[in-house]
């Protein structure tokens, strides 16, 4: 919702200081569109790979929809990992095993529906808490592996913003193009009377202007949004690292998911009343 805000203030603030003066009809330039559009996605196809390329449409629509980690989206995280860590140390960490094997499926997923639309975090926690069934106790080694793949997601999540931003960049240069080969339509026109040599020279400064504009009003903003929502996911991916490593350490549910809550940033973080409260209702699956 905030992405078509904030994109209607940029464009009503445009041409809102335009039109008084100028006639819209001359900034409505298909051609010139086509020029800066078409090469900047054509250099951003030649300088990314495939899994980049695929990603940025995967991606894109969490601009529009916002960050699917509200607060709301923490408590049920917390929720959830208080009703394993529970269930871990009343039956064992073999308890989880026919949990673990098909979420979908799972006393203790279902109630967790945001969680588990959120396919890479089910994945992400159902192999960790698999290892812990399997013997992995030493909270180090788990640790070190931890960071490696939130290190690499994250990663993987910053090379579709830096893309975007890279793309946004070169969007002014492309402009510029657009706006030479318009000088160039021009020149060539140059026996024309006064008036056909002014809307010549008006449709090619439109390039240089819709450069700009897409550039530092639309792409780049989406290239910024892209890599907090990069972070805001390694955030995410953050706590449930806290919460297994001090459930290895040997803490209660209540504890660990303590650890998990403290680490969050004060605009997403529950209260302890908050989460405590939450909690009471956990599932209790046998």
């Amino acid at each position: 919702m905030f992405f078509f805000i904030g994109f209607l203030i940029v464009v009503g603030s445009v041409l809102g200081g335009y039109m008084p003066h100028g006639d819209v009809r001359v900034l409505w330039q298909p051609l010139e569109l086509l020029i800066i559009f078409g090469s900047a996605v054509g250099a951003f196809i030649i300088a990314n790979p495939k899994h980049v390329l695929t990603g940025v449409g995967k991606h894109f629509g969490r601009v529009m929809k916002g960050s699917p980690h509200s607060k709301d989206a923490y408590i049920e995280l917390l929720t959830l990992f208080y009703t394993i860590f529970r269930l871990a140390k009343a039956k064992g960490m073999l308890a989880l095993e026919s949990h673990l094997e098909d979420p979908e499926d799972s006393s203790i997923f279902q109630p967790f529906p945001v969680f588990l639309s959120n396919h890479h975090a089910v994945e992400f926690m159902c192999d960790y808490l698999r290892l812990m069934t399997m013997g992995t106790e030493n909270p180090h080694e788990l640790e070190a592996l931890l960071d490696e793949e939130i290190e690499a997601h994250h990663k993987e999540a910053h090379d579709i913003s830096h893309a975007v931003t890279a793309m946004s960049d070169g969007l002014p240069a492309f402009g510029i193009v657009a706006a030479v080969l318009g000088v160039i339509v021009t020149m060539s026109s140059i026996a024309e009377p006064p008036e056909v040599l002014g809307g010549l020279i008006g449709a090619a400064l439109v390039g240089t202007f819709l450069g700009i504009l897409l550039a530092y009003g639309l792409v780049g903003p989406i290239g910024t949004s892209l890599g907090n929502y990069a972070d805001a996911d390694t955030k995410y991916f953050n706590c449930m690292k806290a919460a297994f490593l001090a459930h290895l350490n040997g803490y209660p549910p209540a504890v660990s998911i303590e650890f998990a809550r403290k680490i969050l940033s004060s605009h997403e973080r529950p209260t302890f009343a908050e989460l405590e409260e939450a909690v009471q209702d956990a599932p209790n699956p046998g």
